[in-house]
């Protein structure tokens, strides 16, 4: 009678790692289907937030003000804009860069990834009707300032309808860059843009998250601190002084990376960068406000 033989210790070994190492394949694709999948989840979501805004533009004659990110979800304010009495600015301070005023517009609070979008509005197509006089342009006595005057001025002849409070002459204090290709130096997409909207991305590095506090660490130095903190500035050629937002394409982490200003320059790699970055041109905005009455 024969005797059935069971498996030796080492084929046990050997089939245990070949069916890992089968998972570990399976698992590879899935993990990047998912990414593709939440980075189109939140491009979809940044278009809705894109009509919210301006429908609301429509609605007001202005845009919203961002809202204060470091109050939790579900308490009194959360989401909503923070504004004075004509102007994005509360008892003496700017808050012209903040989180999204998701309850404001009616839109999600988060990205894909469960943090909470940024948002900048130029001073001059969020303020009130009764700011006087009245700021059509972007410029440094606007609360909150911006780096430099709208050149040339916004004089509009006539003036529009309250309460629409900005003008066809009208131009952002936002410009959007980008890097790439052979040089590190960054290169504008566009200019004197009125909005730019903000998902950080996968690693979410600098978001306020629900409960209002920021994901750390916060980035330094680089293009994605850049869109953390809005406070780089640069003049486009034949414009103006404006706040600086990056979007580039999705560049993995490096040893020795530089995202580096002008005039500075760098042989290093490109650092970490997975936002994605949604604007509202001037043009855009305008032609919208004209389409639905709100602007001669």
């Amino acid at each position: 009678m024969n005797q059935s033989r069971g498996f030796t210790l080492t084929e046990l070994t050997m089939a245990l790692a070949i069916i890992a190492l089968l998972i570990a394949g399976a698992m590879i694709p899935l993990t990047a289907q998912i990414e593709v999948r939440n980075v189109a989840d939140t491009q979809r979501t940044m278009e809705s937030i894109r009509d919210a805004i301006i429908g609301f533009a429509q609605a007001t004659g202005r845009l919203p003000c961002p809202a204060d990110g470091s109050i939790p979800a579900g308490t009194t304010n959360a989401g909503l804009e923070r504004k004075g009495f004509s102007s994005c600015n509360v008892v003496g301070s700017s808050f012209a860069f903040d989180a999204l005023p998701w309850a404001t517009l009616g839109v999600p609070e988060t990205d894909a990834w469960g943090r909470r979008f940024s948002y900048r509005v130029s001073p001059a197509f969020a303020d009130t009707f009764n700011v006087s006089p009245q700021s059509w342009s972007t410029k440094t006595s606007t609360v909150p300032s911006s780096p430099a005057d709208q050149n040339p001025l916004c004089t509009p002849t006539p003036l529009p309808n309250s309460p629409t409070t900005f003008a066809l002459c009208s131009l952002g204090d936002i410009a959007v860059y980008t890097r790439g290709g052979t040089t590190t130096t960054p290169v504008p997409l566009g200019t004197a843009i009125p909005v730019v909207i903000i998902s950080h991305g996968k690693n979410g590095l600098g978001a306020w998250q629900t409960n209002g506090i920021r994901l750390t660490p916060i980035p330094s130095g680089n293009d994605e601190a850049a869109n953390v903190n809005g406070t780089t500035q640069l003049t486009p050629t034949g414009g103006y002084a404006s706040r600086v937002f990056f979007s580039r394409t999705p560049t993995p982490a490096a040893s020795g990376c530089v995202d580096p200003i002008p005039p500075a320059t760098s042989s290093a790699p490109l650092c970490e960068f997975d936002d994605i970055v949604v604007v509202i041109s001037s043009n855009t905005l305008i032609a919208r406000m004209v389409a639905a009455g709100r602007l001669p």
